[in-house]
């Protein structure tokens, strides 16, 4: 015997058919909940957000071609020293750098939010004419009756949230969180350096005076890493199921391949025309 299911009553949602403001009411309540969601306690809840993602993958981008680049071209030069060092000095000033400058960043945005919310607050105090004219704009793509938005506009003119509410759907900015430039320069980079470390591994393990061993198997550590982050990198954005988007993250594997070959080559090759410069100078001042 099957078990009784009752039938859902499809009377509220028929006047939600035949009231507009029914239909509406999703979007505003998005709206308000959007600025609950932009509180930093229920930020803080979740683990990464897609800024992060982004932080580190700006940072492992980098990490991964101008490290390996650097390391490339010293080894140029022979002698496995030169290329740990030199490579150990770029990674750690670099990943400064582009720490300061995703700190400096993240700041600027939030000043850049602050001043817009200073003065869309002033605005709503000193011009309500033009707030009121902004509210029509923005819910005139939903093609609602004259009389509801003229309801919804006296509304929003007397509610506190209505700062929030031109910030959310006018300006379109979210709120940044207050910890947002440390974790931002954090992220970045470590994942500079981390990105920037793999191609180093190898010569750890080699001669002071077998680079170009090492060289070769930082080379093939390379390639993989490289295409593992560009595949990873592509399919987290156009999304990890179906031929097609693995179609786009192998390309995007391969073309992360050919950035750091090509980065690398150019350095290897930099480095090899001025070695060959400084020995025919050397040859000219023998002779």
């Amino acid at each position: 015997m099957s078990s009784y299911m009752p039938l859902p009553d499809r009377r509220a949602s028929s006047e939600d058919e035949k009231d507009p403001r029914a239909q509406l009411r999703p979007d505003i309540e998005a709206g308000n909940n959007t600025h609950r969601h932009n509180d930093p306690e229920r930020r803080s809840s979740r683990i990464l957000d897609g800024r992060t993602v982004s932080d580190a993958i700006i940072g492992l981008s980098d990490g991964m071609t101008v490290p390996f680049a650097l390391t490339a071209g010293l080894s140029a030069l022979g002698d496995t020293k030169i290329v740990v060092f030199g490579g150990l000095a770029e990674l750690i000033a670099g990943a400064i750098s582009m720490g300061l400058g995703g700190y400096l960043g993240a700041k600027s945005e939030e000043e850049s939010y602050k001043a817009t919310l200073k003065e869309t607050e002033t605005q709503t105090l000193t011009d309500p004419a033009s707030v009121s004219d902004t509210i029509s704009d923005i819910f005139e793509p939903y093609e609602l009756p004259s009389e509801l938005v003229a309801q919804l506009k006296n509304h929003l003119s007397h509610s506190p949230m209505l700062p929030s509410f031109l910030m959310n759907f006018h300006h379109t900015l979210p709120e940044p969180s207050g910890s947002r430039a440390i974790v931002c320069a954090f992220t970045i980079a470590m994942g500079y350096f981390i990105g920037g470390f793999i191609p180093l591994i190898p010569y750890f393990f080699v001669g002071p005076h077998e680079a170009f061993i090492a060289l070769r198997w930082s080379i093939a550590t390379m390639v993989i890493a490289l295409f593992i982050f560009g595949y990873v990198k592509t399919c987290f954005v156009s999304g990890w199921r179906g031929r097609r988007n693995i179609r786009k993250g192998v390309i995007g594997g391969i073309q992360m391949v050919l950035v750091g070959g090509i980065a690398a080559g150019s350095a290897m090759g930099l480095v090899k025309g001025f070695q060959m410069l400084a020995d025919s100078h050397e040859d000219h001042r023998h002779d």
